[in-house]
């Protein structure tokens, strides 16, 4: 009797066939928890869904309608962060320890909030026992690398199709006390993931919309802008972070009075990425 096949690690939202050069990539709203893995938790559900970036799946429905394609992870982060190094483990977390040689040490992994997330923050561990190592090869197999191969081969498609490719890695953030860093923040990595010319009209787009815009901080973009863009090959990688509040309610759970707008943000940056890239085509050609 041949074994099942896994569960999809993603789902895949948008047109057969593309009509935007835009690919939306939603790595940390996954909500499905499987049995097995809460039972391996002593933290309730609630606990870990503070982990997601909350609904922003529901966010980008106008750009997919609009003809973009967008993947979705379905895990949730608690199961495993796919803006992470598959290196990125806190080594104290996995039984029996892992090689020293294939371990990438950060300052994300010693918080607790490396590949596998192991503690929140002002709560605690998350696991009742360390991961056992093949639960972590499993879900790096099947859940890690199928998302970034299917965003590679997505990218380098269309890269091929339109003559360059966008990736919009959509996030969500935490209210911050002071908000003095507004409600929306765009990262490239400091230049090195995607063009200055549409990050600059993502930020104008924003603006436009009444939002507070920053680059770079204090989020810069993570591991999935800084293995995927790839401008000197025609291929771009810009983050988005939203503030939480701008579109959930005060519990930060369920959709809030700024959950349409919030929608309409997603769609608006799409459509100015797209306007631009064909305004340098234009240029170009003259």
């Amino acid at each position: 009797m041949s074994e099942s096949a896994p569960p999809a690690a993603f789902d895949r939202f948008g047109p057969e066939r593309p009509r935007s050069p835009v690919i939306l990539s939603v790595p940390h709203a996954g909500r499905d928890y499987r049995p097995e893995l809460l039972g391996a938790c002593r933290l309730p559900l609630a606990m870990l869904e503070t982990l997601e970036d909350r609904l922003v799946d529901r966010l980008i429905w106008r750009a997919t309608e609009a003809g973009a394609a967008a993947f979705v992870a379905r895990a949730p982060r608690a199961e495993i962060d796919l803006n992470r190094d598959e290196r990125e483990i806190d080594p104290s977390l996995i039984a029996p320890p892992l090689p020293s040689g294939s371990i990438l040490q950060s300052v994300r992994s010693r918080g607790g909030i490396g590949l596998i997330p192991s503690r929140i923050a002002g709560v605690g561990a998350i696991w009742r026992e360390r991961v056992p190592r093949e639960e972590l090869v499993r879900r790096i197999l099947h859940i890690h690398r199928p998302y970034h191969q299917a965003l590679e081969q997505a990218l380098a498609e269309t890269r091929d199709r339109f003559g360059v490719a966008v990736l919009l890695d959509c996030h969500s953030m935490p209210p911050r006390a002071d908000g003095s860093q507004g409600q929306v923040i765009f990262g490239d990595r400091y230049g090195s993931s995607a063009g200055a010319h549409l990050v600059e009209a993502a930020v104008a787009a924003s603006r436009a919309l009444g939002y507070r815009t920053a680059c770079n901080a204090p989020y810069a973009g993570g591991y999935i802008a800084g293995r995927h863009g790839r401008p000197d090959r025609g291929i771009h990688a810009i983050q988005i972070e939203i503030d939480r509040s701008a579109y959930l309610d005060a519990e930060l759970r369920a959709p809030g009075p700024g959950f349409a707008e919030a929608c309409r943000l997603i769609g608006t940056v799409v459509e100015a990425i797209e306007a631009r890239l064909f305004d340098d085509r234009a240029i170009a050609a003259e």
